[in-house]
């Protein structure tokens, strides 16, 4: 039970030091709140609606992923490299296809 609870205050921290340093996260954090009120009315039913709100989840998680990358190629060195370059443009596409697939989500539901 302990390593659970030591778990679960890192995994907080993680979210609080996103959320300080990452405008973008919290940007897509915003779209989130106003998104879950949104899917709840607008979604038909259980399926639509965590479709819908897990589509935003699934953004978030990804931005997680994509600033631990920076962060880590940032520690390693802030000076130009290639391969640092590459890591932060494909992490950033992968925040982009992420986006990209809730938004197909959410105009396919709201559309249909």
């Amino acid at each position: 039970m302990k390593r659970i609870l030591r778990a679960f205050k890192y995994s907080w921290e993680g979210l609080v030091s996103c959320y300080r340093h990452e405008a973008a996260f919290r940007q897509e954090l915003f779209v989130f709140l106003l998104a879950v009120p949104l899917a709840l009315w607008q979604g038909e039913d259980a399926v639509e609606k965590l479709l819908m709100i897990g589509s935003i989840v699934l953004v978030l998680i990804v931005e997680l992923l994509n600033s631990s990358v920076e962060s880590v190629n940032d520690r390693v060195s802030t000076d130009y490299h290639e391969l640092s370059k590459q890591a932060k443009d494909q992490s950033s596409g992968a925040v982009l296809l992420t986006i990209l697939l809730a938004a197909g989500v959410w105009l396919t539901l709201l559309l249909n």
